[in-house]
């Protein structure tokens, strides 16, 4: 069973950039898909971008040259490097893990653990 830890959200300006990080442990962390989601007050989670297993990346049009995924295999984590941040950005952040080929990237019912989440506020 894999775990996920999320951390790096916090309180930031609009215009600026936060990185946040997904720490894996438990089971062989290039087996899996990871995935950042986000949950905004009142609003459904949403998938925000995906570094697969076989090295495919996709990001949301919404935050589609914004925010970049990348993955260090070494260190079992996956980062989000997020810049020029809206308050709509503000939402709780979370990794995702998928042991299988994903069909459609953004889909909850594509994972199989999940983190706790982070908080990201973009706020002046």
């Amino acid at each position: 069973q894999l775990q996920l830890v999320e951390s790096g959200g916090g309180l930031v300006q609009p215009g600026g950039s936060l990185r946040l990080s997904c720490a894996t442990s438990g089971d062989a962390f290039n087996h899996y898909s990871i995935a950042w989601f986000r949950q905004a007050p009142g609003k459904e989670r949403e998938g925000v971008s995906i570094s697969s297993r076989s090295g495919y990346t996709n990001v949301a049009d919404a935050v589609k040259g914004r925010f970049v995924i990348s993955r260090d295999n070494d260190r079992n984590t996956v980062f989000l490097e997020m810049t020029s941040l809206k308050p709509d950005d503000t939402a709780i952040y979370y990794c995702a893990a998928a042991r299988r080929a994903t069909v459609f990237w953004a889909r909850e019912s594509e994972y199989d653990y999940w983190g706790q989440g982070t908080q990201v506020t973009v706020s002046s």
